[in-house]
């Protein structure tokens, strides 16, 4: 996950700015995707409750969640991160789902103290409907999605069309091990 959590410039594909007020507006129900990630204390009881927290947010539910994932740091050192993608529906704006996703993040102790940090909790926007936002706070798509085998491999199994052969091959080479189904979220069935 990234260290600008939730995008950031230079994504190196084409942004359309999103207006104003689609940011800051409520929406009709929207389909997102969140990225897991945390490399700290107990990473997968941290994603489990990560999850826990999104369901529990006002205007979000959990639509589905990812198999589990263990993956090596990319452009950082540290333990081995516990990764996986969140489908969510939710009626919060993107600004405002970013700003629940950071509570959550603190919550769990998320500092950042460097670029790249090792983390307690990293949630990260994805992707949101089908906007493209390019804001200094927001970037959506995120800028280095298609880069990193831990969000394209998990999001390929919620969103198999999001995801394209070429983006699967383009990652192949970066160590990724499922370590649980999706029963590992505690969802209901």
């Amino acid at each position: 996950m990234s260290d600008t959590p939730h995008g950031g410039e230079g994504s190196g594909a084409a942004s359309l700015k999103a207006p104003s007020s689609a940011l800051h507006s409520p929406l009709s129900a929207a389909s997102c995707w969140i990225g897991l990630g945390a490399n700290l204390g107990d990473a997968s009881g941290t994603l489990q409750r990560a999850v826990a927290a999104l369901a529990a947010l006002p205007g979000v539910w959990v639509v589905s969640v990812s198999s589990l994932y263990r993956s090596a740091p990319v452009d950082a050192a540290g333990p081995d991160y516990w990764n996986a993608v969140a489908e969510l529906g939710t009626t919060l704006p993107p600004l405002a789902l970013l700003h629940a996703l950071q509570a959550i993040e603190g919550a769990e102790g998320r500092e950042r103290p460097y670029c790249n940090a090792p983390r307690t909790l990293d949630l990260d926007v994805l992707l949101y409907a089908d906007q493209r936002i390019a804001t200094p706070e927001l970037t959506v798509p995120h800028p280095r999605m298609a880069e990193r085998a831990f969000v394209l491999l998990p999001l390929a199994e919620l969103a198999p069309e999001r995801v394209s052969a070429a983006q699967l091959r383009a990652v192949a080479g970066q160590r990724i091990d499922r370590v649980a189904d999706q029963a590992w979220a505690g969802l209901p069935a």
